[in-house]
């Protein structure tokens, strides 16, 4: 069993910056895929970025690319997003996401993007951007 604790969520004016944080805990994390998802008022959940724990490869909508960082501690088991010039559409709460089976393919990007194939969830993050 994995448990994904979120942190680091908040109101933060547009062009501002915000670092979340997900600790993970209960599981060795050698061949997982962690990710960050999002989910704004009446909008279905979107992602965000992924990383490899092993390797370090990563992954990013294009919404964010250039703008959000997704960052790992193997040794505090903890994965970050730091998000910068932040815009009011970035408004949502914000997931953590294992795929504790490490199903995205080499080169094939839409599996780290893919929410069903991450089988541990975090209870969520508000972020807020107000314009």
């Amino acid at each position: 069993q994995v448990q994904l604790v979120e942190s680091g969520g908040g109101l933060v004016q547009a062009g501002g910056s915000l670092r979340l944080s997900c600790v993970a805990s209960g599981r060795t994390f050698s061949n997982y895929v962690m990710g960050w998802f999002r989910q704004a008022p009446g909008k279905e959940r979107e992602f965000v970025a992924a990383i490899r724990w092993s390797g370090g490869s990563t992954h990013y909508a294009d919404s964010v690319k250039g703008r959000f960082t997704i960052s790992k501690d193997n040794v505090r088991s903890t994965m970050s997003l730091q998000m910068n010039s932040l815009k009011a559409e970035d408004t949502a709460v914000y997931y953590c996401a294992a795929d504790s089976k490490g199903t995205w393919r080499p080169g094939l990007y839409s599996d780290a993007a893919t929410g069903s194939r991450y089988d541990y969830w975090g209870q969520g993050t508000q972020v807020t951007v107000s314009s």
